[in-house]
C-alpha cells in the first residue's frame, strides 16, 4: 500500500489508473486548486495511455513546477488519510520526510492525520481508502 510515496506493508493494495497513491493525488489537486490551475485530470487524463501506472510522485513534481512557475510558494500542506488499517502512526515520520523531500519544504510545514471509519461504511469495511489535502500558498511574484 503506497501512501505519500511510502510503501507500507499491508495485505491489500490500491487499484487505480496511475500508481494509486491517493495522498499524493490529493496534495497534487490541493496545489493546483490553491494556485487556480485546475485539477489533476486536466494535466494527467486517465484516458491517456501515458498515465497508466504513472508515478504519483512524478505527477506531483510536474504540478509543483507549474505552481512555482505561476509565482506561488507553499506555506503549508495539511492532509487527512481515511482508512481502517493499517494504523499509520508508526509511518508518519517516514511519510512526512518523503513529502517534505517531494515538495521541497521543511517537514514542519506538513500536517498529517488519519481517521478510521470505525467499522462503518466503505472505509470501515476496508473497501477503500481516501485522502484529503489542503494547500496554503503565498504569491512570490507579480500581484495577487
Amino acid at each position: 500500500l503506497r501512501i505519500g510515496g511510502v510503501d507500507i506493508p499491508h495485505d491489500r493494495h490500491s487499484v487505480g489508473h496511475s500508481d494509486a497513491d491517493a495522498l499524493l493525488h490529493a496534495i497534487t489537486d490541493a496545489l493546483l486548486g490553491a494556485a487556480g490551475l485546475g485539477d489533476i485530470g486536466q494535466y494527467f487524463p486517465p484516458e491517456d495511455p501515458a498515465n497508466r501506472g504513472r508515478s504519483s510522485a512524478e505527477m506531483l513534481q510536474v504540478v509543483l513546477e507549474k505552481v512555482r512557475s505561476a509565482g506561488w510558494q507553499i506555506v503549508n500542506i495539511d492532509c487527512i488519510v481515511h482508512l481502517e488499517r493499517p494504523k499509520l502512526a508508526p509511518y508518519w515520520p517516514q511519510i512526512r520526510e518523503q513529502l517534505a523531500h517531494l515538495l521541497q519544504i521543511p517537514p514542519e510545514q506538513i500536517g498529517l492525520k488519519a481517521k478510521t471509519g470505525e467499522g462503518i461504511g466503505p472505509i470501515g469495511r476496508e473497501q477503500l481508502w481516501m485522502a484529503q489535502a489542503v494547500a496554503l500558498l503565498t504569491k512570490t511574484t507579480g500581484t495577487l
